[in-house]
């Protein structure tokens, strides 16, 4: 094991790293420098700034994956085709300075369906070693849905779930005048009973508006009741395409949550990964197998 090294998880919206030494996490930061956020200033300024401080003369080793691989990031870096065995991330690396390398994202391209991923690949790599399982869900913004076999990623499919969420409650009707809103364990189940018994989801949005107005949806709820419509309505569209009796999820405790208790509802095991704990042992991985 490398006896110092930079982890850095670069997304959309935020830049997190944490420094390594002798197998303990020494220091780590979060900045709000996602490569969507850097209109005046280039991700190598960036990076010059945030993490080369902690490199010791650019002696220890830094691997950063997420959309900073992207074409909106420091470099574009290609996609490794499915099916892939996922130790070959460590040598297909994109060098971008001494000792600085981006992972590589996972591209989907089978009957007629087409999927990417950035970051989660190395939440993979890890959580193969840490949960191994033949299919994990990976709750978030774009969830997904990955089939394993053999130590390599066979498959992967994506749901937009976060996202529709997020766009449905502040671009859409549904979320128009609507009060602060609160967590409510009864409103996410009853979306979620919803959401399990019409994955088409077309016919069942606008319940959402039509349930406030008549009075039976209360208007601080509307927001836990479309995340139960629309997580019920994932799980039994995925499930329906590739049915499974045990899932690994990887991701934070909250969404993880949420997912198992859909999955419950269907009769799918789940045992859970945290998401840093996943990143940062793919991480290691990647590193101990350039040593």
């Amino acid at each position: 094991m490398s006896e110092r090294f930079i982890a850095v998880d670069w997304g959309s919206t935020h830049l997190r790293a944490w420094l390594y030494r002798d197998g303990e996490c020494i220091a780590q930061q979060q900045q709000p420098l996602g490569v969507s956020r850097l209109t005046d200033v280039s991700p190598r300024e960036v990076f010059e700034q945030y993490i080369a401080p902690w490199r010791q003369q650019a002696q220890t080793p830094v691997v950063m994956a997420g959309m900073i691989g992207s074409d909106a990031g420091w470099l574009p870096v290609p996609y490794l085709p499915c099916p892939v065995a996922l130790h070959q991330l460590s040598a297909r690396l994109s060098e971008v300075a001494e000792q600085v390398w981006i992972v590589p994202g996972l591209m989907q391209q089978a009957n007629g369906h087409h999927s990417v991923m950035r970051g989660e690949e190395t939440q993979l790599l890890g959580a193969m070693a840490l949960a191994p399982a033949s299919c994990y869900v990976m709750p978030g913004t774009h969830s997904k849905w990955v089939r394993t076999a053999n130590d390599a990623v066979q498959q992967f499919a994506t749901a937009m779930t976060g996202e529709l969420h997020h766009l449905l409650m502040s671009q859409s009707l549904i979320g128009k005048g609507l009060p602060a809103q609160q967590e409510n364990a009864g409103a996410f189940q009853e979306g979620l009973q919803s959401g399990l018994d019409s994955p088409s989801l077309v016919t069942r949005l606008f319940d959402a508006r039509a349930g406030r107005l008549l009075g039976h949806l209360p208007a601080a709820h509307v927001s836990e009741w479309l995340s139960g419509l629309l997580i019920g309505a994932e799980v039994a569209a995925m499930l329906a395409e590739h049915p499974v009796t045990e899932i690994a999820l990887v991701g934070s405790e909250s969404l993880c949550r949420r997912y198992r208790q859909a999955l419950d509802m269907k009769g799918v095991a789940a045992h859970e990964v945290a998401g840093d704990t996943a990143f940062l042992h793919g991480i290691r991985r990647i590193i101990d197998a350039r040593s």
